[in-house]
């Protein structure tokens, strides 16, 4: 993918439109190009500041009612329902000319997330892109991603426990830079994504045909995804969380 096609499918990425095959290709743009990498943050980071600290107003009744007036079949809404109307319209074509077109990342739901997660561990698998740092040290791993990202995972090699660590990724989830460490187990592949924040819950849960196991220490979120056995992966999410 060119520089200037990965630049253009970036706001279609952020808003989830990216069909599987262009995602898979522009997050290896992404993870090979320093500066797409800071402009999508800057991007994020902006149309976040905007929906937290924007103000808002009402819209004066006067204009409320011409823009009612102005839209078919409109007539019989009252000017107050039509500024109630309003405001969330202005609001939405406020942020899009501050943003400059930047399309907000939607907060996905607790299902979305594990979907999203799944389905980067099937396309890394599949586009035969698990791993952009190939090493087992944690001295050579851990330094890659910190430089990378805004916050310093955890990372360990559990070769003594039968999880040996292959190395590591960046990745994006809920519109959001996550570390994804990558785990072998016998013929299993097992990604570990983590972000810093706390889960609604923890335990283990099935989906599409994969195992995913959930769990959080000193504000980070661990998320294993694997077609390895429920119980494996249980230990594995316990070694992590003992480690931090």
């Amino acid at each position: 993918m060119k520089p200037e096609e990965a630049a253009r499918l970036l706001h279609a990425y952020v808003d989830r439109e990216l069909d599987a095959a262009k995602s898979l290709e522009l997050e290896a743009q992404l993870a090979a190009d320093p500066a797409l990498r800071e402009r999508f943050e800057r991007l994020r980071e902006l149309s976040a500041g905007i929906r937290e600290k924007a103000d808002y107003h009402a819209a004066p009744s006067s204009l409320a009612a011409r823009l009612s007036a102005a839209l078919p079949g409109a007539a019989s809404i009252a000017p107050r329902r039509a500024a109630r109307w309003f405001l969330p319209v202005a609001a939405a074509a406020l942020v899009a000319v501050l943003a400059l077109g930047i399309a907000l990342v939607r907060p996905g739901d607790e299902e979305a997330l594990l979907r999203e997660m799944v389905a980067s561990h099937v396309r890394s698998t599949l586009g035969n892109r698990l791993i952009d740092v190939a090493s087992s040290d944690q001295h050579t791993v851990k330094p890659w991603l910190s430089a990378r990202l805004s916050f310093s995972p955890p990372v360990a090699d559990f070769s003594q426990e039968g999880f040996e660590l292959a190395g590591a990724r960046l990745d994006y989830v809920g519109g959001r830079p996550v570390a994804v460490l990558v785990y072998k187990r016998r013929q299993h592949l097992i990604d570990a994504f983590i972000w810093p924040g706390n889960g609604p819950r923890d335990g283990a849960y099935s989906r599409d045909g994969f195992n995913v196991e959930r769990s959080s220490a000193e504000g980070m979120r661990i998320c294993l995804v694997s077609d390895l056995n429920r119980n494996e992966l249980s230990d594995l999410a316990r070694l992590l969380t003992a480690r931090r």
